[in-house]
């Protein structure tokens, strides 16, 4: 009998654990992404995009900017067809850089945007 509850016991544990978990990885998911909203002006670029159509497409679209050292963040909002790059401090991207790094990946620049805009 005792045998039966501790098995039972840690499967309870076990279970819970991973519950607590689970939530941890999506709270790092969304500082992530209201840190990128709330970025300075200064350090934020737009990008209209065409052809995000998938989350292959986002992910492949992140490791290339993430392998830019000056790149601090990336958020791409499918539906808007948006990507949305953090830069750090003082640091920025030429235009043609950023349109090489999207269009290399399979996809075509409609528009880019750095700083603040309505």
């Amino acid at each position: 009998m005792k045998f039966i509850t501790s098995i039972l016991f840690l499967f309870i544990s076990a279970f819970s654990f991973a519950a607590d978990h689970s939530h941890e990885h999506s709270d790092d998911q969304a500082k992530n992404k209201s840190q990128i909203k709330e970025a300075a002006c200064e350090n934020r670029v737009d990008v209209k995009v065409n052809g995000l159509v998938c989350d292959f497409c986002a992910r492949s679209l992140e490791k290339v900017f993430k392998k830019q050292k000056d790149v601090s963040g990336i958020q791409v909002n499918l539906d808007a067809a948006k990507v949305i790059i953090e830069m750090k401090p003082g640091k920025m991207l030429d235009d043609a850089t950023y349109k090489k790094l999207i269009t290399n990946s399979g996809y075509n620049v409609v528009a880019i945007q750095k700083g603040c805009h309505s």
